[in-house]
């Protein structure tokens, strides 16, 4: 028994003492002497028994050095003799070492069979509770010491004990409170047992002498094998957990001082679940697990602290090859057709973490950003700081967990990105209007905001390492991959074709006729992750975009309802503040997510590396082993094997996006990284004006708005931010292909008036109105402006060229949008100034809440119609200002001075005439309409141009709107408006020169009275000067009138076939019989002045 063993003990001590003098005083400080009778006894005993050399003593539980001067635990009593030991134990090394053996089971296993009095028991090397295995003992008839034999039995009992703390005993004779060992000792669940267990086993292993390693070793591996034997049985412990002890050991155990015991022990318990399924498999195992962390990291908030601790857990799982694959087929929708079904998985529910509205439209329960008309600015902007920080820790974890699963094996990979493909596809109707008209419905077929946000957040991390726009890397890109159609799973694995439906997708070019496609073998993860990166922006970062916009217009729209109700005092006024409140939390909340800097800043790379790739493919500079090629203009022409074909549109769309969101929402990131903006630049450069690289003329429109929200701001918004716009003007000042950029740009201004779209002439004014402020700044810097008068002079000398010139039909183009434009204007002021008119009279008080509601709605929409066209108005008349300053010679011929000097003295009419009463609303400033500024520019025009005398002699021409009084009426405006006196001036002066021509044109006009019907041109039924005849219709017409319609319409007016300039030929007949009857008439005409 093991008191025998005890008994034994005394020796070893006994010996001692005699081996150290036996001396009195040794012998009456070893603790055994008080078995004896007397201290003679205990002498004489133990010089009696003095053991051989080469004994050992017992273990202890110390380190081995340690060991060596240490005892075991006292014995009961001395009443067995020497004999009776020396029949149960052959050798005294024997009875040591099962002695050791005993003691370091229990201080591993904390389990006993020993239940005598611990007042008996010495505490060194002893745990201070162990679970006594009161059946187990019964069992064994009286052994009450644990062994290799035994312990296997003994833990699988301790396991099954429902409460083992009922069943804690006392080893030592401290009776203290110990709660760590009672817990330590009565843990009843079952895993986080097993790893104490195989904790306090590691410890013995690296302390105990040589002949117990191996009774220490078995006993960690036995720690591990009973681990797997719970995970491979849970249903024999019924009232645990074994799954989710698992997921709370790992939780525990990664994110503690030594993570990497635990990730030991793991593996271990792994092997031995691998080598063992016959039971269950090891994806059955892990399943329950995955499902348990599913469950609780679903509801969990960004800002959590608890969140980042599962994160370590899922990086674990993404790092363990093992877990990695029963990681990815666990994640795999049921219904891959279903976009929700991809947000319902684990990998799904951890992308759908954001500070964003759970419920899109509920606020209550948001715990971001409450009551933020009672926030300041400064608390605001620290909430969104917070929010960033805790973002890039989320995204950088998530960034890792994809790569972890990409790096684990070629298998994780492929089915990764099979998950991903098939997301996509699935979503891809979140980019449909009707998904931003109906949220109801949309958030019951796509996955969220969040979920897509974080998911490109985490694929730019993946891109970052090739997106430097020089690097050699990106020209391995192969837009191939997305002419691929359907392929087999096997194809896909084989291919690295993972995303799916590319090939539906509209290109940037459409492929040429009788094209082959050429595809790879196989694709590089280079062109896998680009084209999968640029997809989730397309389906995420674009909604999010567009939804921002229109927040941000709502809540303009609602705090001036609002302020209008407080100042009228109406009831209405707190059902707004509530409003605009919630909608306030929604906007913030969103633009948190949106512009967290790390995510902007990977971002930025990406676009300018696209953009820089797309260029180097637009010069057919693709391939592995290339180097990036200078771009130099002009470009050659796009040849049958372009791989522009095959590139998706949406690469573009992206890039747009991106830029125009950071004008609107983040301008520092531009500034800060100026060193991008030359490749923007570049790819405008190179597709903004060229439909043979960029087929759509909506793109390339959208192209100006990119354009004009990398510029420098024109007018800053707040004192000081000119000082930010200098890396942008240096940009902009240096960029070496400016002239071709000036030229690109007044292309797209004319090709988006053709579009083919008869329903989209509004929308084309829309695309235009980034282009003013651009040619704007453009005309201040000199590189820019040489460019443009370049192709002024140039279209000077070529205005019959078979096609017009690019800046002739600009010119005609800028000419007809200010006519119709500033017509519309007046137009909506003219009503807006009646709805107004009735208002104020009182008019709508007597009407019904519907009627009211109609009426209100009415000079809502006018007031913005009104508003859109004054702000365009303005722009083209400012526009036609500055170029006239310097551009001369175009505007005042015969193709374009009629009708610039029309146009001019219709608007005039309008302003300063006898119809100015019309426009006077209530409030000019709210509808943008800016009368003073529109005369100034009109007669600054006039004065650009009036030095030139065939100018002024076509004013008096316009028999429309021109009259002496109306250019006296102009000049008194100005005076009225302040204008400078030396302007003034001028200007009377070149009304008087004017009017001369005038009287002059008069005297003509009745000269010309009784011409022949066939000497008036047919469209404009005044004399014609220089008759051509039109080759398909066979009619005359004045050669002035013909070039004016072949701007805007290259057709013959009489029967629509086509027509170009080189096409008419002179009628020089008709032309000689029209001088001599002018001849005649003016001869007549002096002889009749003679006589007179």
């Amino acid at each position: 028994t093991i008191q025998v063993i005890r008994r034994s003990a005394i020796f070893v001590s006994l010996f001692e003492m005699t081996d150290q003098g036996n001396n009195n005083q040794n012998i009456s400080c070893n603790p055994f002497a008080a078995l004896f009778s007397s201290l003679a006894d205990a002498k004489q005993f133990a010089s009696g028994q003095q053991p051989p050399l080469s004994a050992e003593p017992p273990y202890s539980g110390e380190s081995h050095s340690e060991s060596e001067n240490s005892v075991s635990d006292s014995i009961d009593d001395n009443d067995d003799s020497v004999a009776e030991i020396s029949r149960s134990f052959r050798s005294r090394q024997e009875l040591c070492e099962q002695l050791n053996v005993n003691h370091m089971i229990q201080r591993i296993f904390l389990v006993t069979l020993d239940n005598s009095d611990p007042s008996l028991r010495a505490g060194n090397g002893i745990p201070a509770r162990c679970v006594f295995l009161e059946e187990m003992a019964a069992d064994l008839d009286g052994q009450d010491w644990l062994d290799m034999d035994n312990i296997g039995q003994a833990l699988f009992t301790r396991l099954l004990m429902p409460e083992p703390g009922h069943y804690l005993i006392y080893m030592t004779s401290c009776s203290a409170v110990n709660m760590s060992a009672d817990r330590d000792a009565g843990d009843k669940c079952a895993i986080p047992y097993l790893f104490a267990c195989y904790q306090r086993a590691k410890e013995e292993v690296t302390k105990v002498p040589e002949k117990l390693l191996p009774f220490a070793v078995s006993c960690k591996d036995l720690t591990v094998a009973n681990t797997r034997t719970v995970l491979l049985t849970p249903e024999i412990y019924t009232s645990q957990n074994v799954y989710e002890q698992l997921l709370d050991l790992l939780l525990e155990g990664l994110t503690g001082s030594q993570p990497e015991e635990m990730v030991e022990f793991a593996e271990e318990v792994i092997a031995g679940l691998l080598a063992e399924q016959e039971v269950r498999t090891f994806g059955e195992v892990m399943g329950p697990v995955l499902d348990i962390f599913h469950g609780r990291v679903k509801d969990m908030d960004l800002c959590q602290p608890l969140l980042y601790s599962y994160l370590e857990v899922l990086l674990y799982f993404s790092h363990q090859k093992d877990i990695a694959m029963v990681l990815v087929e666990h994640i795999q929708p049921k219904d891959p057709s279903n976009g929700l079904q991809y947000q319902k998985s684990l990998l799904g529910a951890v992308l759908s973490i954001s500070c964003l509205l759970k419920t899109p439209g509920v606020v209550e329960g948001h715990r971001y950003f409450t009551s933020p008309s009672r926030s300041s600015a400064q608390e605001t902007k620290i909430q969104e700081a917070n929010i960033h920080q805790f973002m890039g820790q989320f995204h950088a974890k998530l960034h890792q967990t994809l790569k972890n699963l990409m790096q684990r094996s070629g298998e994780t990979r492929h089915m990764l990105l099979s998950w991903l493909g098939g997301c996509l596809q699935a979503n891809a109707g979140r980019t449909k209007i009707w998904a931003n008209q109906m949220p109801e419905i949309f958030v019951q077929m796509y996955a969220s905001d969040a979920f897509f946000l974080n998911l490109g957040a985490a694929l730019l991390k993946l891109c970052q390492p090739f997106c430097r726009p020089r690097s050699p890397k990106l020209l391995t890109f192969n837009p191939s991959y997305c002419a691929l159609k359907e392929l087999s799973e096997e194809e896909r694995r084989n291919r690295n074709v993972h995303a799916r439906g590319l090939d539906k997708e509209t290109c940037l070019i459409p492929s040429p006729p009788q094209h082959q496609a050429e595809f790879c073998q196989s694709y590089s993860l280079l062109t896998e992750n680009l084209i999968l990166t640029q997809l989730t922006l397309h389906l995420g970062f674009h909604r999010l975009h567009e939804q921002m916009v229109k927040m941000n217009q709502n809540l303009h729209r609602l705090q001036g309802t609002w302020q209008e109700a407080q100042r009228s005092g109406s009831p209405l006024s707190e059902q707004l503040l509530e409003q605009f409140e919630r909608l306030m939390v929604l906007y913030l909340s969103t633009k948190a997510v949106a512009t967290q800097p790390a995510m902007l800043q990977c971002c930025l790379n990406l676009q300018a590396s696209s953009a820089a790739l797309l260029v180097q493919l637009a010069v057919g500079n693709q391939g592995s082993g290339l180097e990036h090629v200078p771009l130099t203009f002009p470009l050659a022409p796009v040849h049958n094997g372009t791989v522009l074909c095959y590139v998706p549109e949406f690469f573009a769309e992206n890039l747009g996006d991106f830029f125009i969101f950071l004008r609107r929402f983040a301008d520092d990131v531009l500034e800060s990284s100026a060193e991008s903006l030359e490749h923007v630049l570049n790819f405008i450069t190179v597709f903004m004006g060229n439909v043979e690289r960029m087929k759509n003329p909506h793109l390339r429109a959208k192209m100006a708005e990119v354009l004009e929200a990398v510029m420098p701001h024109m007018e800053p918004v707040t004192p000081g931010a000119t000082q930010t716009m200098f890396q942008r003007e240096r940009v902009f000042c240096a960029y070496r292909h400016a002239a071709q950029l000036a030229e690109a740009l007044i292309t797209v201004f004319v090709d988006i008036e053709f579009t083919g779209d008869p329903h989209q002439f509004e929308q084309k004014f829309n695309y235009r109105r980034p282009m003013y402020p651009i040619l704007k700044y453009m005309w201040t810097k000199e590189s820019y402006r040489e460019s443009v008068k370049s192709l002024a002079a140039y279209a000077s000398v070529n205005l019959e060229a078979m096609n017009p010139p690019l800046f002739l039909r600009y010119l005609n183009l800028l000419m007809n949008d200010a006519i119709f434009l500033l017509d519309e204007a007046i137009q909506y002021l003219s009503k807006i100034k009646v709805l107004q008119l009735e208002r104020d009279r009182g008019e709508w008080e007597g009407l019904a809440p519907d009627a009211r509601r109609e009426k209100e709605s009415s000079l809502q929409m006018l007031g913005q119609l009104g508003r859109f066209h004054n702000i365009m108005s303005n722009e083209t008349i400012g526009t036609l200002a500055f170029l006239t300053s310097e551009i001369k010679g175009i505007f005042v011929h015969p193709f374009l001075a009629e009708r610039i000097i029309s146009m001019l003295n219709y608007f005039l009419q309008h302003l300063v005439g006898p119809k100015m009463g019309a426009l006077k609303v209530k409030d000019f400033s709210e509808f943008d309409f800016k009368p003073q500024q529109l005369v100034s520019d009109i007669c600054t025009i006039y004065l650009n141009l009036g030095d030139e005398e065939n100018f002024c002699a076509t004013v008096p021409k316009d028999g429309r709107s021109y009259s002496s009084i109306l250019f006296s009426q102009t000049a008194r405006v100005l005076r009225k408006i302040n204008k400078p006196g030396d302007m003034i001036i001028a200007f009377v002066l070149l009304a008087d020169k004017i009017k001369s021509h005038a009287d002059r044109h008069q005297q003509e006009e009745e000269t010309y009275a009784d011409a022949p019907d066939e000497f008036l041109d047919p469209i404009m039924s005044t004399m014609m000067l220089d008759p051509v005849l039109l080759p398909s219709s066979n009619v005359t017409v004045d050669r002035s009138t013909i070039a004016r319609h072949l701007l805007s319409d290259q057709t013959d007016p009489f029967n629509r076939s086509p027509l170009t300039m080189d096409q008419i030929r002179p009628n020089e007949e008709l032309k000689q019989q029209i001088l001599q009857w002018l001849a005649k008439h003016k001869q007549e005409s002096l002889q009749m002045g003679q006589s007179g």
